[in-house]
C-alpha cells in the first residue's frame, strides 16, 4: 500500500494518476506545498511525496519512474534502446515544456512579490508554443514513446492542463487531439472525478 501526500492541483495529480493505470492500492493525503502536513514527511515542504516501504520518495518524476520499474507497467526495460528514447523524451518535457510553465507560477505566486518579474511570462508562453509545436512535430504515434502509453505520456498530459490553467497557448490541434485521448483513460478520469472545485 502506497500513502501519496500533496493536493491533487499540484503534481501529485501525477502520482495518483501512475497509481491509478497500475491498479496499485493507495491512499491519498491531501497537503498544501509547505504545510505542516507536507514538512513532516518532507523537509522541503515540496509535494507529491510518496511513501513506499517505509521510505519517503520525493520529485513526481522520480516516483512516476521508480512505480513504472518497481510494476513493470507505463515503461520501456531499462537498459534497453527504447528506454533511453523514452527517457530522453521524459528529459525533454521537463525541460522545454514544464519548466516554462513552473517558471511562470515561479513569477505569479510562487517567489516573494518583490522578486517577481512578470514581464517573463509572454517569453515564457512563447517558449512553450514553439516547444510544444517541435514536440507535436516529432510525434509519430498515439503516444511519446512508442505503441502504449509511458512515463513521458503521463508528465506531458499533465502539463497541458497546468497549461490551460496558466492561460498559455491551447492553440496546438495535435495537442489537443493528444490530450483528448490521454484525458479519455479511464485512470485519468479517475483521478480528475476526485478533483475539489474551486
Amino acid at each position: 500500500m502506497y500513502t501519496v501526500i500533496g493536493d491533487l492541483k499540484s503534481r501529485a495529480f501525477r502520482v495518483v494518476w501512475m497509481l491509478e493505470e497500475l491498479g496499485a492500492p493507495y491512499t491519498h493525503r491531501a497537503a498544501a506545498p509547505g504545510s505542516e502536513a507536507a514538512r513532516a514527511v518532507n523537509p522541503s515542504g515540496k509535494v507529491p511525496v510518496l511513501m513506499a516501504q517505509d521510505a519517503a520518495l520525493t520529485d513526481s518524476t522520480a516516483i512516476l519512474t521508480y512505480l513504472a520499474d518497481r510494476h513493470g507497467q507505463l515503461t520501456h526495460p531499462a537498459g534497453t534502446l527504447e528506454r533511453a528514447r523514452q527517457d530522453a523524451m521524459t528529459f525533454r518535457i521537463l525541460d522545454e515544456i514544464e519548466t516554462p510553465l513552473w517558471t511562470a507560477a515561479k513569477h505569479s505566486f510562487v517567489l516573494p512579490e518583490a522578486q517577481r518579474v512578470p514581464a517573463v511570462k509572454d517569453s515564457l508562453k512563447w517558449e512553450y508554443a514553439r516547444a510544444l509545436a517541435r514536440l507535436m512535430d516529432d510525434l509519430t504515434g498515439d503516444y511519446l514513446a512508442g505503441s502504449a502509453p509511458t512515463v513521458p505520456d503521463l508528465l506531458l498530459a499533465h502539463c497541458g492542463g497546468w497549461a490551460k490553467a496558466a492561460g498559455f497557448p491551447a492553440d496546438e490541434p495535435r495537442f489537443a487531439a493528444y490530450l483528448k485521448r490521454m484525458r479519455a483513460r479511464p485512470a485519468f478520469r479517475a483521478v480528475a472525478g476526485q478533483l475539489q472545485p474551486g
